[in-house]
Formats: structure tokens, sequence, C-alpha cells
């Protein structure tokens, strides 16, 4: 499998948020309001993920919605209304978290008219790519910012020409959750790999590895094509994972970063919460009175 030959050395600058699911684990609550926008303390879980892409340098972020969910968008828009309210008060400090959003990167929008698979949701975005390499970013979950992960993706890509996942590490019970890589040593750099094969959701039995793919990808456009020839898979949807598949039987170099930072999963109401105390005990304005009275209720409960 050839490698840096195929690398164009450009990093990608452009990013894909499929985020047009329904969010059934969430009902009633995300009925009217988008899974995304459930708030982390003061932030939507979105707002997150963007920041992540803005720091690995993407300036350009399309956003692959669905019926009921134009709010994801307003979020990143202006709001002069509520900025000339927090100038006149002289609330400085949240005058600069709402204008943030405005200025992380420039925001765009394709709807996905049916929720037919991830796979699906990424072709939506051809035209909007074009022919240059770009990134995923799944959006319910994101990494702690001091342990960033998408950069590295994006300088291996540039390196390889070929496709960069994002793995962990996952107990044998829980690769039916998952898609699972079979792999390879890779001399590319400290926990890379090379990808020799991919399966969705195996059963434990039939694992390859304990190495699940998460919600980070970096793709070549020529995914596209192949996304426009694959069946239904999997749960009778488009995979992304079988279009990856095809593209690595093809010779296309696949390579993946096992991370070992924290990941923020809140793609279902526990792991939500967890973010949601974990982050708020982070926080240099709440973790301590936060923390205390998180001890003490904890403490109550078990009396």
């Amino acid at each position: 499998m050839t490698t840096d030959a195929q690398g164009t050395g450009k990093r990608a600058v452009k990013a894909v948020i499929p985020a047009a699911g329904l969010a059934t684990r969430f009902l009633p609550a995300t009925k009217a309001v988008p899974k995304e926008l459930l708030p982390v303390v003061d932030r939507p879980v979105l707002q997150y993920i963007v920041e992540e892409a803005a720091a690995a340098g993407i300036t350009d972020v399309l956003l692959v919605t669905g019926r009921g969910k134009t709010s994801m968008v307003d979020h990143f828009d202006r709001r002069p209304d509520v900025e000339q309210r927090l100038e006149e008060k002289g609330d400085l400090e949240r005058l600069a978290a709402v204008r943030r959003t405005s200025e992380l990167a420039d925001i765009y929008t394709v709807r996905q008219g049916e929720p037919l698979g991830l796979g699906h949701a990424v072709g939506t975005a051809a035209s909007h790519i074009g022919d240059s390499a770009f990134a995923v970013l799944l959006g319910d979950e994101f990494v702690d910012e001091d342990s960033p992960l998408l950069p590295d993706m994006l300088d291996l890509q540039a390196r390889t020409g070929g496709i960069v996942l994002a793995f962990i590490e996952v107990k044998p019970e829980e690769t039916s959750r998952y898609g699972i890589a079979s792999v390879r040593e890779s001399d590319l750099g400290t926990d890379v790999v090379e990808v020799t094969g991919l399966v969705e959701k195996p059963a434990p039995s039939e694992a390859p590895s304990n190495l699940a793919v998460v919600g980070r990808y970096v793709l070549p456009a020529k995914i596209f094509d192949v996304i426009a020839d694959t069946k239904p898979g999997s749960g009778g949807e488009i995979q992304l994972t079988d279009a990856m598949a095809t593209l690595l039987e093809a010779g296309t170099p696949v390579h993946g970063i096992v991370y070992r930072g924290h990941r923020y999963d809140t793609g279902q109401p526990l792991g939500y919460l967890q973010t949601v105390v974990e982050l708020a005990v982070k926080r240099a304005d709440l973790g301590a009175e936060f923390r205390a009275w998180l001890t003490d209720f904890v403490g109550g409960q078990k009396g």
C-alpha cells in the first residue's frame, strides 16, 4: 500500500457536520430543539464541535440539516439586538462570547431530505466540497481542547492522500455498537495504524480488533462517487463505513490514529449528562462550588 507518494501536502480546510438526525433518544426535548443545540453549561454541543474544527484550521463548515433544525444556523449568526443590549449594560465578557459564535468559521448548510444513513448525509456535501479533501465531524461528540485530535488527522491525510480515521479502544462486548477495523503497524507516527479492513457493528466473536471508529474522519473527495454507488447496508442505511471499505479494497491508503485523550459523547442521555457534569466541574467560574455541591449531593444520596 502506498503512502506519502499520494499525498498533496495540502491540509483540508473544509468540514462537514452531519446533523439531520431525529434524536429520538432525547424526545420530547428534541421535538422542537435540535439535539446539537442542547446546552453543555452555557454552550451548545454543536459549538464545541465547530470550535474544535476552527482550532484545527478549518475555515469552512457545512451543516447537513433536516426539518426543524434551522436554529442551528441561527446560533452562528449575528444578533445585533442582543449585542447592543449587552454593550449598553457593559457586559463585555458575554458580548465577546456572543460575537465569537459568528466569527469561528464560515457556516453553510445543505438539507438531507431523509435520514438515510451517515454515508448518504456525507454524500449531500459533494457539490460544496468539490475535489478537495475534507473532514467529517459527527454532531454529538467532541474531545478535550487540551488534547486535540483533528490537527494530527489533517496532517496525516495531507501526507497520504487517503482516508484517515479516529479510533478508540473499546471493550469486546461493545464492538457491536461501532465500526471496527482490522489493522497492522505503521511507521507514520505514534499511535498511527494502517487499516486493512472495516466491518460495521460486528458481534464480539466476529470483531477483528477492539479499535472502534469514532466521529472524526478526513476523506478524499473521491469518496463521493463511491457513496453514490453504495447500496443500503446495516440498518437499511447507506453506510459511510461501506463506502470507505470499497475505497480500501481499490487501493486507497487508509490509516487511523488511536486517540488517547478524553472524548465526550453526548449522543445518549447518560453520556450527555456525564459531559455536562465533567465540563462544569472543570470551569474556573463554577467548578469549585459545583464540585462541593455535587459531593454533598452524592453523599446525601448514599446516606
